[in-house]
């Protein structure tokens, strides 16, 4: 079968049996290596159904409350919620308190797929934990520049933000403002996961192929940003917690500064995670990914969809069945 001109690229598309596309192959870029799974159809579905699956055993109930209190409450040497924050030092050690709190909670399920590009980069224990940090530097760049940016505006609106607006209008059972920027706000951030898990595929372009040409780390920084964003639609008590004191302020470098903190938290824990993975199975990892250059597109890819999935799922559809306007199966400890 004759493939298509195009510009140098390792390998042409292929179809779920394998054979050589007739279609324009894919340039490779930061998120498309240029070389597709054989079976794109199976990586798709199992990113799609481990999504899924993740929203129906997932508990808010068990990891905001039991986890993420308990921790906040440990760091902090004193019960988080509720307790006023008096201070700017107190602001600061509760914002990167409740960030680290917040690691494991639903809206940072994503963050793990941001790291997955860079699993398995080089062969030396040494190589591998120097190719992680840079990329992890413009992850928090990118992750402190949107969420400072957003602490800016809380301090110049204040409290008149849906985010403290807890209760749907008329006080009936329906979805309060604050759950609404959620749904739409993760909603966007899963569709995007799921563009990225195709373009990871050879499915799609990947919109960042110029730029990333030009500025390797740039998509490192642009999926930073997506992760800062999750500040604006985040319903943890304990980020609402700082989110009203940051908007009773009227401080913008105060806002800013939490913000940043609060994020910085939330990452820290996956990225500490991530390099001691990298330095003791990485070489693992490097020799079963060079082996066949297609397996590093399918654990990309698979990571970014089962996250999108995740975050469309479980703030959008699930959020539907509060309301009993759907069912939605959920585990008995997720109910």
């Amino acid at each position: 079968m004759t493939q298509v001109a195009h510009r140098p690229a390792p390998a042409p598309l292929r179809n779920a049996r394998g054979e050589a596309g007739t279609g324009p192959s894919r340039t490779p870029s930061f998120f498309f290596n240029g070389h597709a799974p054989r079976r794109r159809a199976l990586v798709l579905l199992a990113g799609a159904l481990f999504g899924f699956a993740l929203t129906v055993v997932w508990s808010a109930q068990f990891v905001d409350k039991t986890i993420g209190d308990n921790v906040a409450d440990t760091l902090l040497g004193h019960a988080a919620k509720g307790a006023p924050i008096t201070g700017t030092l107190a602001g600061i050690a509760f914002a990167l308190a409740s960030g680290i709190a917040g690691t494991f909670t639903a809206c940072n399920v994503a963050v793990f797929s941001a790291l997955a590009p860079l699993a398995g980069t080089s062969a030396t224990r040494r190589g591998r934990m120097a190719a992680a940090l840079r990329p992890l530097g413009f992850l928090a760049a990118g992750a402190v520049s949107v969420s400072a940016l957003y602490g800016v505006v809380v301090a110049l609106v204040g409290t008149g933000m849906p985010q403290f607006q807890s209760s749907a209008a008329g006080g009936g059972g329906g979805l309060s403002p604050r759950l609404v920027q959620a749904m739409v706000v993760y909603g966007v951030i899963g569709l995007v996961m799921m563009y990225l898990g195709l373009a990871a595929l050879g499915v799609l372009r990947d919109p960042l192929a110029r730029i990333s040409a030009r500025f390797p780390n740039a998509p490192m920084a642009v999926m930073g940003g997506l992760i800062g964003a999750f500040l604006i639609g985040r319903p943890f008590a304990l980020f609402r917690q700082l989110f009203k004191n940051a908007a009773e302020s009227h401080n913008v470098l105060y806002g800013a500064a939490v913000f940043s903190l609060q994020t910085l938290g939330n990452i820290v824990v996956v990225s500490v995670l991530f390099l001691l993975v990298t330095g003791l199975l990485g070489e693992r990892l490097h020799r079963w990914m060079t082996a066949k250059p297609s397996r590093a597109s399918a654990v990309m890819a698979a990571s970014f969809i089962a996250a999108g999935v995740f975050m469309v799922f479980y703030w959008d559809v699930r959020m539907l069945s509060r309301l009993d306007l759907i069912w939605y199966p959920l585990a008995p400890w997720a109910a």
